[in-house]
């Protein structure tokens, strides 16, 4: 389909282009100078003591558990509001999951008090995803964390240059994850990173990113090592040169990036907050990714009926999330979850279009848009 407005897209300019042709020209595409460059960059953006790059935000996340020593007969408590990848990357440890439910329909975050409630002699560790890139309420599950002995896990997916109380997000807990999938705010098209400050878990998991290997092709092909042993069950979950160019282009662009997507969210805020919308976030502690831009339809208006009706002025949205509890394989897994906010919010919640090269007409466009939708609904 032809958009008139898309939801999200590629902040690219031919400083990207020509991070890729350097790679190429240099004839090394595994992971390698540029890799070992964007992981200092990056722990020098968010200020963790390590950054670790791997192929993609979701093995971070499996990696993330692993180093923590999750496994079986252990539980991890986890947002049901949430991409599926947050609570696969527990149940590939052989762990098992406890969804809780999120804070209130203005607050997308998992809600502290649920946690706290839902932590059994199981339960290993806490895994909290910031939701559109607005701050968990970390204070209070790091107490919670603390009291219980538990480790606390962020997905940061939609946190890129997000921060509270001026720590960013991911360096919060044990460990932080990150995705730098195409529409993320920071974007290689696959792609991710752990961070982490604990020495333990950085070696863990550049042991375990890449076959339990103690040495890379790089470093043989530096001259730094001629051999290599195996000494853990490792994968290969390894990064390459091409992400990690692009990864620091747009690492550089990230704050301005972050700026306009702010601008964009504060004009969606002022001329939408009258039409009976809710409007998660608007009140928010700490500083946001604006990654994504969510609404709260009404319960008297047709939600598929409004997607329909934007798709065909040509303005493209989506949906943030069905809970995780609601697909099939989760359902026969965990048929007696009842998580009441989340699932309410998930039945009214349409994204609209938040990307930083959005021109002034497509946010009125898509304002307007939503307007003239919803009057011809009520």
């Amino acid at each position: 389909m032809n958009w008139r407005v898309t939801l999200a897209d590629l902040a690219y300019t031919s400083e990207e282009e020509q991070a890729v042709l350097e790679v190429v020209k240099n004839r090394w595409l595994t992971m390698g100078k540029e890799t070992e460059t964007f992981e200092r960059e990056f722990v020098d953006c968010v200020g963790s003591k390590y950054a670790v790059a791997v192929s993609n935000g979701t093995v971070a996340l499996h990696l993330a558990c692993l180093s923590l020593g999750i496994g079986p007969g252990d539980e991890v408590v986890v947002p049901a509001l949430s991409f599926v990848a947050s609570s696969n990357s527990v149940l590939h440890t052989g762990a098992k999951v406890r969804f809780v439910d999120i804070q209130s329909l203005n607050e997308l975050n998992i809600s502290p008090a649920k946690i706290e409630a839902a932590i059994t002699p199981e339960t290993k560790a806490i895994m909290v995803m910031h939701y559109g890139g607005y701050p968990c309420r970390m204070d209070a599950i790091l107490e919670i964390a603390e009291r219980h002995n538990l480790a606390v896990i962020e997905d940061a997916a939609h946190a890129h240059g997000a921060a509270l109380h001026g720590k960013n997000l991911g360096c919060w807990g044990d460990v932080g994850c990150f995705s730098f999938f195409s529409n993320k705010n920071l974007a290689t098209g696959e792609g991710g990173m752990l961070v982490t400050d604990r020495e333990d878990i950085a070696e863990k998991v550049r042991l375990l990113r890449s076959h339990g290997m103690t040495s890379l092709t790089w470093d043989r092909h530096k001259g730094r090592s001629y051999n290599y042993d195996v000494i853990d069950l490792g994968f290969n979950y390894r990064i390459d040169e091409i992400r990690s160019a692009l990864g620091r282009v747009q690492l550089k662009k990230l704050g301005n990036h972050n700026r306009r997507r702010k601008e964009i969210t504060e004009e969606y805020w002022e001329h939408l907050r009258h039409l009976g919308l809710g409007l998660p976030f608007e009140n928010y502690a700490g500083e946001s990714s604006h990654h994504i831009f969510p609404i709260l339809l009404p319960d008297d208006v047709d939600r598929m009926g409004f997607i329909k009706k934007m798709h065909t002025e040509g303005i493209q949205t989506s949906i943030h999330y069905t809970p995780i509890h609601h697909f099939q394989y989760y359902r026969e897994r965990y048929p007696e979850v009842n998580l009441p906010l989340t699932e309410e919010a998930a039945s009214r919640e349409v994204t609209l279009p938040l990307y930083p090269s959005m021109r002034d007409e497509d946010v009125r466009l898509v304002i307007d848009t939503v307007r003239a939708t919803l009057t011809s609904m009520t």
